[in-house]
Formats: structure tokens, sequence, C-alpha cells
């Protein structure tokens, strides 16, 4: 009876130690295909050319929605941002949900602003749970080889 508890306990941990040897080895951009609940996320970085930059060195803190969260935005806006001439827009509206710096969610603060890849700033807010721009952050602290990832709720839009 032992020999076969710890027999099955070496073989579970056999299985599960690349998982864990891994780490955080993966950066955003494969932390969060990884995920399977960022493909539009993935495919629109793709269309903007970020791919590169987000598996860059950083660090980055990337707040980011999933595929619910787009899918959310009116019809049709996903297919017309993904058109090669809207890659300014886009290009736009995913650098807004990016800080510079691995911001954890320990360091979210009532109010709290940051500066965003794009220019534009986000507002944090706690009250009634942690928001950034009054999306929901559903999942904080996904760590990253190069960064952190929260995942949010709504695809937020930089200011005009």
């Amino acid at each position: 009876m032992i020999r076969r508890t710890f027999l099955a306990m070496t073989t579970a941990l056999a299985f599960s130690a690349p998982a864990f040897a891994d780490g955080h080895s993966k950066d955003i951009v494969d932390t969060a295909v990884e995920a399977g609940t960022f493909n539009t996320l993935a495919a629109a970085l793709t269309a903007a050319g970020l791919v590169e930059t987000l598996k860059g060195e950083g660090p980055f803190t990337v707040f980011a929605p999933t595929d619910e969260a787009f899918a959310a935005l009116p019809a049709g806006t996903v297919d017309t941002l993904l058109l090669p001439e809207n890659k300014d827009q886009l290009t736009a509206i995913l650098t807004y949900h990016v800080v510079p710096g691995a911001v954890m969610s320990t360091d979210l603060t009532e109010g709290m602003t940051a500066a965003t890849v794009n220019g534009a700033d986000v507002t944090i807010t706690l009250d009634g749970g942690a928001k950034v721009n009054g999306a929901n952050i559903t999942t904080a602290d996904i760590a990253a080889s190069n960064g952190v990832i929260h995942v949010i709720d709504t695809v937020i839009m930089p200011p005009m």
C-alpha cells in the first residue's frame, strides 16, 4: 500500500515538475495565448504589430480584456479594428491597456492614476473590487517573465 502510494505520488510529481520548473518563463503574449481566453486580444496584437513588443524585455503590466470583453463591443467593431487601414486606431486602444513596469494588485490604491504606453492615464478604483477605468479586474497578478497580466471584463477605450 505504501509502495503504491509512493509510486503514484512520484509519478504525479514527475508529470507536474515541468509545469513548476517552467515557473514564469513565458512572456506576456505566450502566457495570455496559453490561457485560451485571449484569442481576440492575440489577434489584435498581431494585427497591430505589437506581439514582438510585448514579448520584449519589459516589464509591462497588461490589463487584458477577455474574448467575452471584446464580444461585448458593438457588432462589427472588432472586425473593423482588425482591418489594416485601422491599425493606428487599434494600436491606440491596445497600448491604452499597457502600463510600463510591473504593477501588482498590492500596489494599487484608490484613485491611483497610471500613464499607459498610449500616453493617456488610466484610473484605478477599489470600491466594490479593483477596477481600471470602470472595467473589473477579474483575475489579478498573473505573472509572466516580462511583467504581469490583470484580466479585465471590458475593453477600455482611450480618451479621444
